[in-house]
């Protein structure tokens, strides 16, 4: 998939404002528009005018595409960095209009049909809830385990007064439960916008996930870990120490165990009324023939050991 240059597609800098993207919007509107335009590929183009300015018009959606378009240019091929939206918040929705087919895998990988969350001011009268905002976080894996209190910035974009987009910042001090589990959202009482009149302000909703960890993979409730072994270990058994978020404990390794080989430690994954578990998968590992020991080590293997590996693959 290639990277869109939204700007560059409707004849605008990088810094116009509100106005000068929507001026720009109208005149090549007009110019492609199917019923009246001469040009061959008018339908196409009109198709990419309007989802240039979907992506554009919206301060939201300016902003986060902004931030990730700045090291990518038109044509580059592209995909969206895991998480790349996380730390925005955003108080708006996703399409305003139209149907998925207007719109290219592109605009779909980044903004999809639930970009921010859309929900529904509930009014009555010259009162209205404030709207709730939306964002995703990251957290460490170890957060889940033993809870914690964080300190998160948010970038909420918003435009000035002369219609360019701004990120405004604020940093609130978040109660991260202990075993929360990926996707899981988080909700903070009326830290969204401002209500009407005397109703309550909205809500902010954080998601959470889980910062790349070294060492460690989730999926689920569950943890995994890839223990490397050397082949005596494999080989012959052993008992080796292995880390887990709690703090390390004691393996024993099976006689011949085989690379891949994944063995399970009940309950040692996120916690929760149904803990997790944590999966030790093993990576047998061969030592350098960095040293004339070494080569003399692994010719002996090769001259006293009959092993064929391949002896399955018929040739």
């Amino acid at each position: 998939m290639d990277f869109k240059d939204y700007y560059e597609i409707m004849g605008v800098k990088k810094d116009a404002s509100k106005d000068e993207i929507k001026r720009a919007y109208r005149k090549l509107a007009r110019k492609y528009h199917p019923d009246v335009s001469k040009e061959d590929d008018a339908e196409t183009r009109f198709k990419e005018v309007g989802e240039a300015y979907e992506a554009l018009k919206d301060p939201e959606k300016r902003a986060a595409y902004d931030q990730l378009g700045a090291n990518w240019k038109a044509g580059q091929n592209f995909n969206p960095p895991p998480d790349w939206d996380a730390g925005f918040e955003f108080n708006g929705a996703g399409y305003t209009g139209g149907d998925a087919a207007d719109y290219s895998d592109f605009f779909e990988s980044l903004f999809g049909r639930d970009f921010g969350s859309a929900q529904t001011q509930q009014r009555g009268g010259y009162t209205a809830k404030g709207q709730d905002h939306h964002a995703k976080i990251m957290i460490d894996l170890e957060d889940a385990y033993t809870g914690a209190t964080r300190a998160i910035t948010l970038q909420s974009p918003e435009l000035d007064n002369n219609g360019h987009v701004v990120n405004k910042q604020r940093t609130l001090n978040v109660k991260i439960p202990k075993g929360v589990k990926q996707g899981q959202r988080i909700r903070l009482t009326g830290q969204g916008s401002a209500g009407m009149g005397n109703a309550p302000a909205g809500d902010l909703y954080l998601e959470i996930e889980f910062k790349a960890h070294n060492i460690y993979r989730v999926d689920g409730h569950d943890v995994y870990l890839d223990v490397p072994l050397t082949p005596w270990e494999a080989a012959l058994g052993a008992t080796i120490k292995v880390p887990t978020p709690t703090g390390p404990v004691d393996l024993k390794i099976a006689k011949a165990t085989a690379s891949g080989h994944k063995m399970r430690l009940k309950a040692r994954g996120i916690p929760g009324k149904t803990a997790g578990d944590l999966y030790v998968v093993t990576i047998i590992t061969l030592p350098p023939a960095d040293s004339d020991t070494a080569k003399e080590l692994y010719r002996k293997m090769e001259q006293e050991l009959t092993y064929n590996p391949r002896s399955k693959l018929g040739v």
